[in-house]
This record gives structure tokens, sequence and C-alpha cells, in this order.
């Protein structure tokens, strides 16, 4: 028997959540707080199977202005095993009931579920879920399994990434974990990385406000790389059960040539490793493997660190109205830059 409970405690929640197989950090408890400092309302829903959680999904739900509507966003869930039939089936059924219930004129999910798994993608199909023009995270990313020893990780990457490991550690470049205090700084590097690759970011307090608030709860680590006494680059780690994710990368145009992005990540790896994580996310990889994607430059980048490439489902929309929705995702655009909200720079969280 599979029952519905609705969850206010974060204990509960999270505990509950990173006991789940595809658990995701934007599916935490702190996620959804941040979320709702920022106009988002975080609902939360877990699913029992025999006295044990069997699935989990945060809710964002944000009102449509003038109306009263609302939009709903499962941020890289439900979290739960995408081979159980019924489990899923009851999921997206009450998603669905929820979605009538509170006036979503849609709700979208995204979970960290392989493309090709035929249980989810029927049942996605079968129940009128449609492939969503909305793509708000990276659909796919790229992993790296922390159980080999760090002598194993490194021997398994190209030879040109472990070349510029090295190679920034001779010309020397220095990484240290950054505080609170450091954020500022790291803002001003992202900021730089922004105008010089020609993405959109969000004002300094949104970055600041998560930054700080998962670093004060021990969920994120920040590394900074420094040469000649100079902070040259940056990267912020945000860890959540058995995982570690790479969200956000930074530098100056200063000292290039010492390659310190390199550094970076692997100094980011063996973090990742000494806290017990099994998996390391690079957090974004190309929707096609081929040269045109945007995302190559990147992806030629993390591909010397040997990750294996997760092609995923992507976002799926379920309408409760579907003439509003189509007004949404065809007449109303403002609406739907809005909704990249939820995202921090370009498909990030």
């Amino acid at each position: 028997m599979i029952a519905l409970q609705k969850v206010t405690d974060a204990a509960v929640w999270d505990d509950a959540v990173t006991s789940l197989p595809l658990h995701h950090v934007l599916q935490s408890w702190a996620w959804g707080e941040f979320k709702a400092r920022w106009g988002w309302f975080p609902r939360r829903f877990l699913w029992y199977k025999g006295g044990a959680p069997a699935a989990a999904a945060q809710v964002l739900v944000r009102p449509i202005p003038l109306t009263p509507f609302r939009m709903a966003y499962a941020a890289k869930g439900p979290v739960l095993d995408p081979s159980d039939e019924a489990l899923v089936a009851r999921v997206l059924a009450d998603l669905e009931h929820q979605a009538v219930h509170e006036r979503w004129v849609f709700v979208k999910v995204d979970p960290d579920v392989p493309a090709d798994h035929p249980v989810f993608l029927g049942a996605l199909r079968e129940r009128g879920w449609r492939f969503s023009p909305e793509q708000v995270q990276f659909r796919n990313t790229a992993t790296i399994d922390l159980s080999p020893d760090e002598e194993t990780l490194l021997a398994n990457m190209r030879q040109k990434t472990r070349y510029n490991i090295r190679l920034a550690a001779r010309r020397g470049v220095i990484v240290r974990a950054g505080s609170v205090d450091d954020l500022p700084c790291f803002y001003a590097m992202y900021a730089e990385t922004a105008r010089r690759d020609g993405f959109l970011i969000r004002p300094a307090a949104y970055y600041l406000d998560v930054w700080s608030d998962f670093m004060r709860r021990g969920m994120a680590h920040l590394l900074l790389a420094w040469y000649a006494d100079e902070p040259i680059a940056g990267l912020m780690l945000f860890r959540y059960g058995e995982k570690v994710w790479y969200f956000y990368g930074a530098s100056t145009g200063k000292h290039r040539n010492t390659m310190p992005n390199y550094l970076l990540q692997w100094e980011a790896i063996r973090w990742a490793k000494r806290q017990g994580a099994r998996v390391y996310d690079l957090w974004g990889a190309p929707d096609t493997l081929d040269e045109s994607d945007p995302l190559w430059g990147v992806w030629r980048f993390k591909c010397g660190f040997k990750p294996c490439f997760r092609e995923q489902v992507g976002a799926w929309d379920y309408s409760a109205f579907p003439p509003l929705y189509w007004l949404l995702v065809r007449g109303l655009p403002a609406l739907r830059r809005l909704w990249r909200t939820c995202r921090p720079e370009g498909r990030a969280p």
C-alpha cells in the first residue's frame, strides 16, 4: 500500500530524500527554504510504501500575476525508483490531482531518470504529460564515480588533463578553502566570467543568499585558486546525501596560462571523496554530443576528467488547464521569462 504524506519537518524530509535513489540537492529542505525567500512556495510530498519512504517531491509553487492560478515545478524531482511501475503511477496521479486542486496551470518535473527508461517514460506519455518546451535545468549531466582511490581517479583522466593539473601546481597555483567572507570576491569573479563568456546572471544578493546559507548549513564548500597572493579562479560545490555537485565556476582573465581550473576541479574531486561522497556531478552536459552544441567547449574541459555522460529524460509538463498552459507557452513570453527565476546561470539551479 502506498500512502501520501505532506511533510513540514526538515529532518524528516532530508532523512527520507537522501535515503532514496536519484536524490538531488534541489530537492533538499534548504533549497526549498532558499527559494521561498525569492517568491516561491515549497510544498513537500512524501510517499510511504510498507512504512518506509518510497518517493518524494518538493514542488515549488509560484502565483501567476493578476490571476488566481499558479505554476509549479519539482526541481530535479520526484525522487523515486523509476522502475517501480505502481509507485510511478501513484506519484504522477497525486501530482496531477494536486494541480487541479490548487489551480496549478501546469506542474513540471525533471528527475534524474535515464532518458531511455521505459517505465517512467511510458507512464508520462500514457498519462498525458508533455516534453516541456521550457527545460529549466540542464537536461543531461556527467558524473564521476568516487569509489576508486585518488591515484586511480587521476590515472583515469586524459593525459592532457593530468598534465595541466600538475602544471598548475608547478607554476605556483595554490587551492584553498574559502569562507563566507570570501563570497563577495567569488561573486566578482563570477560576474567577470559572465561578461566574458556572454551568459546572464542574477543580482549579487541572490547568489550571496544561497551560497552563504548553504555554507553555514555545511552543504556548500568554496574553493579558490590563488596565484601570487591573488585569487584568480574559484568554484562552489553543493553537498547532499552521497553526492557532491559542481554548480558554479568563475575565473578572472589573469594568469590563465597557469591552468587554475584544472587544479581546482581536481581538488574539488578530492574534497568530495574525503567527505564520503560516492558521486561527483559536474552538472551540465550537451543535449547532443556534437561540436555545434553551445556547451561543447565546456564539455571538452569536463571530458578530460573522464566522467560518465548521463542522458536524462529532461523536464515534462502536466497541464490541468490546457488552454491556459498553451497561452503561457506560446502567447506570454514575459511569463516564460519569469519561469527562469528557478535557475542561477544559464541552466543552473
